[in-house]
C-alpha cells in the first residue's frame, strides 16, 4: 500500500482497566517505553506529567543506525479521555518530523475501556513517509497490547 500524508492507521482494543488508570500511564512520559512494542523508545529524557496542549517532552530513542532524541508536543488532551502528541523533531539529526500519535479512551464501564490509537502522517515531510510504513494497523494493535500489559502491571 502506498503511504501518503492522508494515510492514517488505527487500532482499537478493550483494556480491562478504568480510563483514569490508562490515562495515568499515557500522560507520564516516564512510562512511554512500556507502551512501545517497537523497541525504539528507550526512556524519557525530560518530561513532567502531561497536562496541557503545548506541553513538551524529550524521549531517548534508538534504531538500527544509532541512538537519537525526539522532542514531542501535546496537541490534544482531555483528562481520562484523549491524549495526543506530535513528534516535532529528531533533535540529534536536526530533522523536523511531524508524526502524530492520538489515544482516545472510551469507558465501557467502571473497569473496562476501549482505547483507539491513531497514527497520523498529515504533517510529515514527503521524504519521511516511507520510514513510517511499519506503523500500520498491526503495529498499533501490538502497541495497545503493550499498553494493556503496562496497565495490568501498574
Amino acid at each position: 500500500m502506498a503511504i501518503d500524508k492522508n494515510t492514517e492507521n488505527k487500532a482499537t482494543r478493550q483494556i480491562d482497566a478504568p480510563a483514569a488508570e490508562i490515562f495515568n500511564i499515557l500522560s507520564n512520559p516516564e512510562r512511554h517505553a512500556e507502551t512501545d512494542n517497537s523497541g525504539m523508545v528507550v526512556s524519557a529524557d525530560q518530561g513532567e506529567r502531561l497536562k496541557n496542549v503545548g506541553d513538551t517532552f524529550t524521549m531517548n530513542m534508538t534504531k538500527e543506525d544509532g541512538d537519537y532524541q525526539t522532542v514531542n508536543e501535546v496537541f490534544a488532551i482531555q483528562d481520562d479521555r484523549v491524549i495526543g502528541w506530535k513528534n516535532v523533531e529528531n533533535t540529534t539529526a536536526e530533522v523536523k518530523v511531524g508524526a502524530k500519535w492520538l489515544y482516545e479512551l472510551e469507558p465501557i464501564d467502571a473497569d473496562n475501556t476501549n482505547v483507539t490509537l491513531t497514527y497520523q502522517r498529515d504533517e510529515l515531510e514527503e521524504n519521511l513517509l516511507a520510514m513510517t510504513e511499519k506503523f500500520d494497523d498491526d503495529f498499533l494493535a501490538k502497541s495497545l497490547d503493550s499498553l494493556a500489559e503496562a496497565v495490568a502491571g501498574a
